[in-house]
Parts: C-alpha cells; structure tokens; sequence
C-alpha cells in the first residue's frame, strides 16, 4: 500500500551537506536579464478560485502580527506566529507556525529574507534553517536571514496532525491483493485510517490546505517587516511556491522551484508521472548493478531477475524480522526501494538490502521502510500530516471502484513499482471534502527559476519542466544527477542559483548544468 511522496528527504539531505558544506563562490554569468517588477496582486485567469470568493487575498489585513524571536543557536533566532485556523473566518481559532531564523552573516550587505521549504507537503522547515551552515554557499548565508518554519499542520506548529502512534498498523501491507480477502484489507484499513485522523484531528484536518499555507507566507512577509521577500523550496515546496508566486506576486522578489510536479495536472497523472520515475530509475539502478561486478545485488550480471524473483517470493512468504514488526511484505519493500532511488548515494545500501533479503534477512529492508515513513531528522507526523494535506488538496479517484479502474494504467508505466501506486486507498476514502485549489501561473511574479535533474524519480524532469512552463516567465535549469533535488550537484548549479538569488540575475531558459 505504497503511498507515494515528495518530499526532500534524508537522503536528498545527506547528499547535500556533502555537497554543499561549501565556500563562498566567486561571481559568476547567470544569463538572462533581472527581475521585472511584478503587477499588483490579482487571481490569474483560467483559476479555480474565484476572484469573488472572501478567501482570495485581494488587500491584506489591517492588523500585522509580530514574530517574538530569541536566540537559539550560533546564528540562530526561534519564533513563533499565530495565524488564523480559518482564513475566511479568523474568528475561529488560530494556529501556531514554528519559526527559526539563520541570520545573514553580513549585516551590512543583507538582502532580506529568504524563506525556505523542504517539502512533502507535511514536513517541517525549521531543520532548513537550523543546518543552514550546511546546506546553503556562503554568498547566501552572508546575504539573506534563511527563514524556515513548519507549515501548519507540520513539525513543531501547533495544533499538528497527528493520526497513529503505529505506522505498522496502517501501512506495508501486501500489494498486489492475493484475493479478495486481502483487497478488503486494503480498503478496511485505509478507511480506518481516514476515520482514525478525523476523530483525533477534527477541524484541523479542513485547513491545512496549500492554499492556507501559501497565505500564511503572506503573513510571515508582513511579520518579518519586508515589502518583497525570496523564496526557495525544494520538492512540494515548489508547488507550495507556485500557489504563493501565483497569490500573492507583487510581493516576489525572487524565487526557485528545485524538484517541482507538474502543476497542470491532477493528483491521479501526478502520481503516474512518478510511479514511471521510479520505475526509470530502479531500472537504471538494476542495470548499473548487473554491469558492476562489485554489486552486492550482481546475481551473475542478472540483478533485474533477481529482482523480480524476490519480490515474488515476498508476496508468497514475508520475511520476519522481529515478532513485534510488520514482516516485510512486497508492500514493505515497495517503501524500502522507493526511499533508495531519491539518490544515487544510496544505492550501495539498497543493493544490500536486496542481497540480505534474498539470503533471508528482512531487516535492512525495513530498516529503510522505516525511514521512508519516519523522518529520522523531522517531528514524528510528517507521513501523515504528508497523506492529510495531499488528500485535501486533490484526493484524485474517488471511492474503491474508481481507484481500482486505474491499476492497469499504473502497471503499464511502472511494471515493476505500479502496483504500490495503485491500491493505495487513503485519499480515494478521505473523510474531509477537497479545497479550493488556485491554478498555478505566477502571473506578474517575474523571472522563477526551476530547477530539474535528468534522473529523478521523485519529481521526474518532463514534470519540472512543466511547472516552468506553467509560470508566466519560468526559466528552466536542468541538472545531470541521478537524485531529487539539484542545488549542491556541482558549482554550476550553486552558481546560478546565487546569481538570480543575490543579484537578481535570472538563468537563460534551458540552462544546463552538467
């Protein structure tokens, strides 16, 4: 029961800080002319929101709220800021973001603010600021305060969601169903799971919408006292930017999308585009390990049978690995691989864990599994806050039959990985109706960068593309790396992104960094 994600994870992480723990960069060519000055804040034509609707924002409150920070580290401010629950009625309650602020090294040259956003959507960003030392080229530490903070519903904002203190009771079952028995299953315990997150959640659950969190970036800018502000957000942060750069562009000073979706399609083709990511990428992992004697998973130049035959042998006979886990079922494994083909740093532990499964030993496999599920860096609810966000902003197919009608489609892209995409039946069984959704366009923002890699099976390049496409002026950066995310890859990439971030030098469409 394979629910797919797109968050930055640790392993984009890891690569990263290896990556990046980098240098101030001397000034470099980004191509392209700077920013145009943005047009007053409107909803774009051809927009699902309705300029009408109360819950647009046309003109901004009258009250500014103020964020009480306090030092918290080397460098490091936290805070908090209360928003509304409700944007349309704020009379209703309110919700507290987490806050953590990195500040600019050189006061006397900083830029501002640049927020930042790992992902998911459900996970928190605070983490993005506290290792900002690691993550980001000096060029931006000296020049922009990095601003994260954990989106409502996330992290360490307050109320979060909160579903199950039992991953293995919800997730990893077998896939596909051997029978009916076991397809009920499936159903059974992802209806549970909706009710279970309704009844501990209640209201919550119906804003916590990217919408929501778009607006509530609104009001951090106003808080933090800056007419314009910068953005950069890796994975579903992208998405979380273009409904921000879309809503609200008069106040865009600059901003990068790393990794995006294709925010021209709906959650069902969404997720078909990355069932065919993954499954691109586990082949050319399984083709790198049959050519490399050195593999653990080499099984005589065949690792792609290989492959196939253990997942065969999971579905007839899981592996136990403690009597107090789920054994590791071919659902198990579904998460394990898909944690691994977020970068190519972690292929030697997946060819490991294969190799271990395929001797009897189940444990790596979960190991990962539990990785994938349970950010080791995060809060403890990023998988669930990850599935109640996703589900009320599109559900995709609604009720058990309509989601069954596309298994086909998922196993002719993805023959190997589909069947994990398709039974996964939380949003198809979602308690809570869907939000309003806004259509991504960034009409009036000015130049966004986009930035995509050629092997990522997250967020695949054809999708990344698409979001640049979809922004009235998006400049498109391609990567040549086989991971999620590009910023960190090689000079190049960090070069650009500190031109257009720093001195409003926005990239040629097409860049390419090799």
């Amino acid at each position: 029961m394979f629910v797919p994600r797109r968050a930055i994870s640790l392993f984009v992480l890891s690569a990263v800080l290896a990556l990046t723990a980098c240098t101030s960069t001397d000034p470099g060519d980004g191509g392209g002319g700077a920013t145009s000055v943005p047009s007053a804040s409107t909803v774009t034509p051809g927009s699902s929101v309705d300029p009408a609707d109360p819950s647009v924002p046309t003109t901004a409150p009258d009250a500014v709220a103020t964020i009480a920070w306090s030092n918290c580290g080397n460098r490091l401010q936290c805070g908090t800021l209360e928003v509304p629950l409700d944007h349309e009625n704020p009379s209703r309650g309110v919700i507290t973001l987490s806050l953590v602020r990195h500040v600019a090294g050189k006061k006397n040259q900083r830029i501002g603010s640049l927020l930042v956003n790992p992902g998911g959507p459900g996970s928190g960003g605070t983490w993005l600021a506290r290792g900002a030392r690691g993550l980001y080229s000096s060029e931006l530490l000296d020049r922009f305060d990095i601003v994260g903070w954990d989106p409502r519903g996330t992290g360490d904002s307050v109320p979060a969601v909160d579903c199950t203190d039992d991953y293995d009771e919800f997730f990893g079952l077998d896939v596909p169903p051997a029978n009916d028995a076991a397809l009920q299953r499936l159903v059974d315990t992802a209806q549970r799971f909706g009710q279970v997150c309704l009844e501990r959640n209640g209201d919550l659950l119906r804003h916590i919408s990217t919408r929501e969190s778009a607006r509530d970036m609104d009001l951090i800018r106003r808080a933090l006292g800056e007419d314009t502000i910068s953005y950069f957000g890796f994975s579903y942060g992208s998405e979380l930017g273009s409904v921000w750069v879309t809503l609200f562009p008069d106040t865009v000073r600059a901003a990068v999308f790393d990794g995006a979706s294709d925010p021209t399609v709906d959650q069902f083709e969404g997720v078909l585009q990355q069932a065919a990511g993954f499954e691109d990428q586990l082949d050319v992992f399984l083709a790198n390990c049959s050519s490399d004697r050195d593999c653990a998973f080499h099984n005589g130049g065949r690792a792609d049978r290989a492959y196939d035959r253990l997942m065969a042998s999971l579905g007839r006979s899981p592996l136990v690995v403690s009597r107090d886990r789920i054994p590791v079922t071919r659902g198990v494994a579904y998460y394990a691989v898909a944690s691994a083909l977020y970068t190519q740093n972690f292929w030697p532990r997946l060819e490991r864990a294969l190799a271990e499964a395929q001797g009897g030993d189940g444990s790596e496999l979960l190991a990962l599994y539990d990785d994938y599920l349970i950010s080791p860096w995060g809060s403890g609810n990023e998988f669930e806050a990850f599935i109640a966000i996703s589900c009320l902003d599109d559900p995709g197919p609604k009720g058990v039959e309509a989601s069954l009608a596309q298994v086909d489609r998922f196993l002719e892209v993805a023959p190997r990985l589909g069947a994990g995409f398709a039974y996964g039946f939380e949003c198809a069984l979602w308690p809570v109706e869907q939000a309003p959704k806004v259509t991504a366009t960034g009409v009036g923002a000015g130049p966004i960068m986009v930035i995509g890699t050629t092997g990522d099976a997250a967020t695949p390049i054809e999708s990344t593309r698409a979001m640049a496409r979809a922004m009235q002026d998006g400049r498109f950066v391609s990567v040549e790396a086989n991971q999620h995310t590009g910023y960190g890859v090689n000079r190049c990439i960090i070069e650009v992104v500190n031109r257009y971030l720093v001195d409003l030098e926005a990239p040629a469409d097409g860049t390419f960094c090799e």
